[in-house]
Parts: C-alpha cells; sequence; structure tokens
C-alpha cells in the first residue's frame, strides 16, 4: 500500500454551475493547501441567516478543484482517495462523473477512483462542499481535514481495515487479536501469507504470528491472528503506553502491502458500585466538551493544533474530553492516544427530528448506519476512546419510538465494536420538549424575554418541568438502551434516582461551568456517577455570546446586539490557549492546585448589575491594571482549598476570610483599587500558606513574540505558533493598552490564522492583522515544504519584534 499526502495544488472558489463558467461569470479561484476552511473567507454581519449560532458568518457553497497525473501501471492498482471531513453534503466528481458523495460533515469516507480514472493522462478532480443553516455552532466550510491517496495493488489490506483488540490482560500476558480485512478486486481467487509483528514503545518486537488468508474474486474477506504480549506495559492516563502491530501481505516472500497500526493494552470495566475502572483502577472522569474548531484557524483540523490543545487541557486538570456533538477528527485521537486523555467520541447532534431548517435531519435516515461504522472504524484501534456517545440533546429521545432508534443506533455500534462503552446526552427537557411545549409556551407568555430570560421567571418555569416524573418516565428507555445515563444539566438527578434506577451508572455529559464544586462533590461521593463535562473546556466559534456578561439597563435583556459576536466565550481556556478564571477554580476542586487564584472583578458600569446565563463565568480576570480612579471598589475573587485566605494589597492586610469546600472554595474581598501588588495568603492550620501574587504594570514599552516550544516532530511538524504580547519594560504583560498588530512573513512561510481571544470582533483571522486583547494575541504559520522564514510585527509607538521560525 503506497499512502501519500493527497493536500498540496487545489484551488478552491464559488461553487457555480457550468453554464455560469462558460459566460465567465465564476469569481477566480484561490490558490489553497488542505485542510482548509472556507468559511473564514465568508463576510459576517448582523443579517446573516445563521445568526450567533454560525458567529454571523453567511453560509456558502464552495468547490474545490485539483488536477493529477494518473501513471499508467494505474491500470494494475486500486485508487482511493480518503477524505477525513468534508462540511458539508460533501460531492466528488472524477473527469466530471460523481464518484462518491457523503452528506455527513463529520464522518470519514473513501471514494474509489479506478472507474474514472484515464491512465497515463492529467485528471481532473472536483469536491464540491456547503454549509447554510445546518449548525448550532460554527461548522466551518469545505475539505478542512485531510485528504490521502491510497495506491493498492488488487489484493490489498482494506485502509482502515485492521481491528486491534486486547479481550484478555492481566499481569503476566495480554491477548492480542488482529483482525485484517483483505479485499480481492481481481477477476480469480487470491492466495497471500498474512504476517503481524507488535513492537513495543522502544521499537522491539514482543510478538509476531502469520496465517495464510484465500480470497475470492470480487471478495473482502477477515483474517485473524491471536498474539500474546508478555508482562505488558498498559495504556492509561498518567502513562500512555503504545505498541505498534505492522501487518503484511505477501506473495512467495514479496511484500506486497503493508499497514501499521499504533495502539494501546487495557482494561475497562463498569458497574453501580466502582463505576468506572481502568486497568482496575477506579477512574473519575474530569471532562471537558469541546467542539472541533481550532480558533484562528477556524475548522481546520492539523496535527499541530490538536496535539496543542489536548496538551493544554490536560495541564488545565481535564482528563477526558467528549467531542460535542460530532465525531472527533483522527489527528485529534492521535493526540489523545499519545497524551494521556480519554475520549468520548460522539456521533450526532440529531437524529429524526431537526434543529436547523437544513441540518443532517434530512439526511439521518438514509445515512446514520454508514455513519456509525465510519465512527467505529476510525476510533477502535485508539485506547484513549473508552465510550462513544449516540447522540447530544435529541429530540426524539423522549418518545417510546424515539428510544428505538437510539437502540438501532446503540446495537449498530455494538456488533462493530463491544469492547467499549455507550452513552446518550439526554436532556430530559429537550427530549420531551415537543410534547410539553404548548404547556410552556402558555407560562411563558407572561414573562418578560421568555426562554431566553437569564434570570426571570422563565427559567425556574423550565427547570420545574425538566424535573417532573414526566421527564423521568419519559426518558426511561432511552436511558435503558445504552451502558452509561449521560444527563446534560442534571445533577440533581444524580442521587434522586439511585433508589429509582440501583442498576444506572451515570456521567454528567454536560454541565454549566459554576456549578463545577457542586457537580464534583457528587462525583466523588456517589460510586455510580463517573465523572463531569463542562461546559465547555475550549472555547469555540459560533454560539456567539453564551457565556459573556453583559451589563444591560433596567429590565434590558442579557444577549441584545450581540452583533459583533464571535466567540461563545465560555472556555475554562479561550481560543489562544490562555486559561481563564474558571480553568484555576476548577483545577482547585479537582485537588490538583495547592496555590490560591486571584480574579478580580471588571467595574461595573454606572452601577449596573452584571446579567449572564448560566454557561457564562464572572467578568473577571488574573491582574491588578485597571484604567480606573485611585479608591474605585473592586471585587475581588480569591479561589482556594485552604480552610482560610488572606488579602494583602501593598503591604496592608485586606483582611481574612474562610475558603476551602465549606465555603464553596471561594473568599470574596473588596478592595480600593491602587495599583501596586496584591497578595493572596492560604492560611493552613492558622499558618501562612502558598501565596499568589499579581503586580501592576508599567506603560508599555514593546511588543513580545515567541515561537511556542513544539511539541510534534519536527520531520512532520508544518504549523508553527507564536505568542504576541504587550508588555511593560520588566516584561509584564500590559492588559488594558490594546493595540492593533500589524504582521509580515518572509521566506517560506504562510499566515495561516492571525487573532486574539476578543469574543467580540470584526476583524478577521485571515488578516495581516489584528488587535490584542488583554495585551495577547497569537499568530499561527505553516512551514511552506519544511521551509524556514521571519515572522515580524509592529504596532505604532512600540519597536518592531521579529522571530525567526
Amino acid at each position: 500500500m503506497t499512502v501519500s499526502n493527497f493536500n498540496d495544488g487545489w484551488r478552491v472558489g464559488p461553487n457555480v454551475s457550468v453554464f455560469t463558467e462558460i459566460t465567465g461569470g465564476a469569481t477566480s479561484a484561490i490558490e489553497v493547501t488542505l485542510p482548509h476552511d472556507a468559511m473564514l473567507a465568508l463576510p459576517r454581519h448582523a443579517g446573516a441567516a445563521s445568526g450567533p449560532s454560525s458567529g454571523y458568518f453567511e453560509g456558502g457553497a464552495v468547490s474545490y478543484r485539483k488536477e493529477f497525473d494518473a501513471p499508467a501501471e494505474w491500470a494494475d492498482r486500486v485508487v482511493e482517495l480518503e477524505f477525513q471531513g468534508v462540511y458539508r453534503d460533501a460531492m466528488v466528481y472524477l473527469n466530471g462523473i460523481l464518484v462518491g458523495q457523503r452528506p455527513n460533515g463529520y464522518s470519514p469516507f473513501r471514494v474509489r477512483l479506478d472507474a474514472a480514472l484515464r491512465h497515463g493522462e492529467t485528471n481532473r478532480l472536483r469536491v464540491d462542499a456547503r454549509a447554510h443553516r445546518d449548525s448550532r455552532w460554527y461548522s466551518g466550510l469545505g475539505i478542512y481535514r485531510d485528504v490521502i491517496l491510497h495506491d493498492l495493488p488488487v489484493t490489498h489490506i482494506v485502509p482502515d481495515g485492521i481491528r486491534v483488540t486486547t479481550p484478555d490482560v492481566d499481569a503476566d500476558r495480554a491477548v492480542v487479536e488482529i483482525a485484517v480485512e483483505v479485499a480481492n478486486a481481481g477477476r480469480s481467487a487470491s492466495t497471500r501469507e498474512l504476517r503481524a509483528r507488535i513492537v513495543d514503545a522502544s521499537g522491539i518486537e514482543v510478538a509476531a504470528g502469520e496465517t495464510p488468508v484465500t480470497t475470492r474474486p470480487g471478495e473482502t474477506a477477515t483474517a485473524r491472528l491471536r498474539l500474546y504480549v508478555r508482562a505488558p506495559e498498559l495504556w492509561s492516563v498518567p502513562s500512555p503506553v503504545l505498541y505498534r502491530a505492522t501487518v503484511e501481505l505477501s506473495d512467495d516472500d514479496d511484500v506486497q502491502d503493508e499497514s501499521i497500526v499504533p495502539f494501546g493494552i487495557r482494561t475497562l470495566q463498569l458497574d453501580p458500585q466502582h463505576g468506572l475502572r481502568i486497568n482496575g483502577v477506579v477512574t473519575k472522569l474530569r471532562g471537558a466538551c469541546i467542539h472541533h474548531d481550532n480558533g484562528v484557524l477556524g475548522a481546520v483540523s492539523v496535527p499541530e493544533a490538536e496535539e496543542r490543545r489536548i496538551r493544554i487541557l490536560k495541564g488545565a486538570g481535564f482528563n477526558a474530553i467528549r467531542s460535542s456533538h460530532n465525531t472527533a477528527s483522527p489527528a485529534l485521537l492521535d493526540a489523545c492516544d499519545r497524551l494521556g486523555m480519554l475520549v468520548i467520541d460522539e456521533a450526532f447532534d440529531m437524529w429524526t427530528e431537526g434543529k436547523q431548517p437544513f441540518d443532517y435531519s434530512l439526511s439521518f435516515t438514509e445515512w446514520w448506519e454508514r455513519d456509525i461504522e465510519a465512527m467505529v472504524r476510525k476510533a477502535i484501534n485508539h485506547p484513549s476512546v473508552i465510550v462513544y456517545s449516540i447522540g447530544n440533546e435529541i429530540l426524539d429521545a423522549g418518545k417510546p419510538l424515539g428510544a428505538a432508534i437510539g437502540r438501532d443506533l446503540a446495537e449498530a455500534v455494538r456488533r462493530s465494536d463491544p469492547t467499549r462503552f455507550l452513552t446518550n446526552g439526554v436532556s430530559g427537557l429537550v427530549a420531551t420538549l415537543s410534547d410539553l411545549l404548548p404547556e410552556i409556551q402558555r407560562e411563558l407568555k407572561e414573562v418578560p424575554g421568555g426562554i431566553n430570560d437569564a434570570q426571570g421567571e422563565g427559567r425556574k418555569i423550565m427547570d420545574r418541568f425538566g424535573h417532573s416524573d414526566s421527564v423521568t418516565e419519559a426518558t426511561a428507555e432511552s436511558h435503558a438502551v445504552v451502558d452509561i445515563a449521560g444527563h446534560n444539566y442534571a445533577t440533581w438527578r444524580y442521587e434522586s434516582e439511585i433508589e429509582r434506577f440501583p442498576n444506572r451508572v451515570v456521567v454528567g455529559t454536560e454541565t454549566n461551568p459554576k456549578d463545577i464544586a457542586d457537580n464534583w462533590a457528587a462525583v466523588t461521593r456517589l460510586p455510580s456517577v463517573i465523572g463531569d463535562f463542562t461546559w465547555t473546556g475550549w472555547d469555540y466559534l459560533g454560539e456567539a455570546g453564551l457565556g459573556g456578561v453583559s451589563y444591560p439597563e433596567a429590565g434590558g435583556r442579557w444577549d441584545a446586539d450581540r452583533y459583533p459576536a464571535l466567540l461563545a466565550y465560555c472556555g475554562d481556556i479561550d481560543i489562544t490557549g490562555h486559561r481563564r478564571p474558571a480553568s484555576y477554580f476548577r483545577e482547585i476542586v479537582f485537588g490538583l492546585r495547592s496555590e490560591p487564584y486571584l480574579a478580580v472583578h471588571a467595574p461595573r458600569p454606572h452601577g449596573r448589575e452584571p446579567v449572564m446565563l448560566d454557561w457564562g463565568w464572572t467578568d473577571s480576570a488574573a491582574h491588578w491594571s485597571w484604567p480606573l480612579a485611585p479608591g474605585t471598589l473592586m471585587t475581588v475573587d480569591v479561589y482556594s482549598d485552604a480552610d482560610e485566605v488572606e488579602l494583602v494589597h501593598n503591604g496592608a492586610s485586606i483582611g481574612r476570610l474562610p475558603a476551602g469546600p465549606a465555603h464553596g472554595f471561594l473568599a470574596r474581598f473588596t478592595v480600593a483599587y491602587e495599583p501596586g501588588r496584591l497578595d493572596s495568603v492560604n492560611r493552613r492550620g492558622g499558618e501562612a500558606a502558598e501565596v499568589t501574587t499579581l503586580r501592576s504594570p508599567g506603560a508599555a514599552a514593546r511588543l513580545r513574540a515567541e515561537v511556542e516550544a513544539p511539541h510534534v516532530a519536527a520531520a512532520t511538524r508544518e504549523y508553527e505558533y507564536v505568542s504576541i504580547e504587550v508588555i511593560d519594560q520588566d516584561g509584564l504583560v500590559v492588559p488594558f493598552d490594546d493595540r492593533l498588530v500589524r504582521a509580515r512573513v518572509a521566506g517560506e512561510l504562510e499566515l495561516t490564522g492571525l487573532g486574539s481571544a476578543r469574543p467580540s470582533t470584526e476583524e478577521s483571522y485571515r488578516g495581516t492583522s489584528c488587535t490584542t486583547f488583554q495585551g495577547r494575541a497569537q499568530a499561527v504559520v505553516r512551514r511552506v515544504a519544511g521551509g524556514r522564514g521571519e515572522l515580524s510585527f509592529e504596532a505604532d509607538g512600540l519597536p518592531t519584534v521579529r522571530v525567526v521560525v
């Protein structure tokens, strides 16, 4: 098997009819290297049809085109293209002939090219995609994941056709079962020798085996080998040990096809008495829901971005992610395997009842089985994947026939992979909304702002319906068809339903960040509750303003005039990878941080009260630098697990307050603002312990630009991240003197993303300038052909800074 990257040499432009092309009405296409997100180049405006869901981006339809030569020897080969993700309704044409399609924007799929290839000639490939009012968040548009060319012999190992499982593991040995799909595309029977060998992380062979395999013409057969690894090293979160299985297909010792599959050896157990056990160890999931976009790169998935994101999430205390609400990219799962991050891989956000006018529900009944199979085939060799989720807040889930659909999905997953567990992120209210809607609407008519009112009676009414016994009964069957009951925003159900459903194992598939102290107390107290997944671990594009804090006039709505909001701004970590206050609070609640954390609330404009939805955090930041008159009263939060904390301002004690679990890990002080130094001191047993300090910076003196330390091997690394900061003469970040930063690239570099974590902006991540946010911005560059180059950044009034990549 020859596997080659097929990402270079593409052009993309609007998808127009052939008649428009003939008359010259098509807009000229631009050259791009895949993966590519075409939506970032589309206009944003307040009247965009998808509104805040898409971040106010207009939808669109695009065509990607590529010309390539097909060698004459391909006439005796099998040639396939693997698309790891095209958003969405992909239509693939070769030389004007339709050779494949995929409605789902997240499913990987393969397209066989043989029938339409012109051997010894130049071939023309076209891939159409579109996005328009089909997603509840920013989807991106186009070929946003890798494309891979498979050049295969007539009798070959099917790409993604190797499954490695470890059904029986103890300290002495691990049974490794390798199932290999062998396809015969010829006209006669074929017998080949199938060999497999396993090497450990050091490259030492630890097991090997072989078997002949005969295939009939036109048949795909499954050959199996059962190997034994002595004294196995187990894959786990703290020690993500990986093995590699090399599988060869030979004819008279001539290796005709070969494939290498990384895998891990680990065991999974689940029951209400112990919860989840990995390798026999009880494991609570410190979980983060994440969307698929990568900040200033848009929806583009590349190894450098995915590995960086998982590394930062794990450093912030998370040990699990939920790929909400779509199946994860291969690059993301590779990163989770290497770094030791557990995964709930999720299939769908809707089944037969749609949430947007043109979403996947239009294709679900015809395509769900193929998409479920694709999810499992992609994930099965990844030890990081421990749970599959068949859906999120599914509108069908509260009806008997909807539960029957869930059973169909669950059984389809189990047929493909019986080694992992299943869940379904159920919102009891959403699942029964269509039945309850008339009654809810009658009560909400009298509520100002209705369902969107963040503080009024509307929330109480919705909660009352969600807590009803009728909802419990309506969702019981949907929970029963999976192994783990997934509850979205229903922590109260954990304990209240234990007696009623004693055999249930539960996970908080989606929870509000502000509830983590109570949620985690329930997770650690109740054996049958295996974890909590916050919305969200990493901020994302779309659902604009969801976590924002506003200060409306009396009676005003929280969401008035949201444009040009772009980000949800509800993540523990912002889109550039910078940790926000909620992240440190969570780390303290998890018991992973002993130092206190200082979070200073933004001053309230004109005395107005802050208003936010349940996904918001306080409007606070970890700095002591504000454009305020001295003496202005400020609210300062100290997050701490200590019994007591003391706040010291410019050497004078402001006072001591209780903190720790009994007080919600929070002490709140009022301080008269004066620049200088702010110290928070943990006091344990009456004695001073850990200290965290904030210092006021001086005036902005220069820019600091640094290439982040690489974590992907240089031989394969294409993308580099560069942090940009406005700093004073001592190197402290200046958060309230944001500057417009202009970027220039020289050499073999391409600027692929530039922006900040500013939640509301009209600046483009595809531009060459951006305004810092709280003193910070980020650039991402692609090294063309692995080359070198220089980046320079300039801002008015500050010296130009240069960095070499």
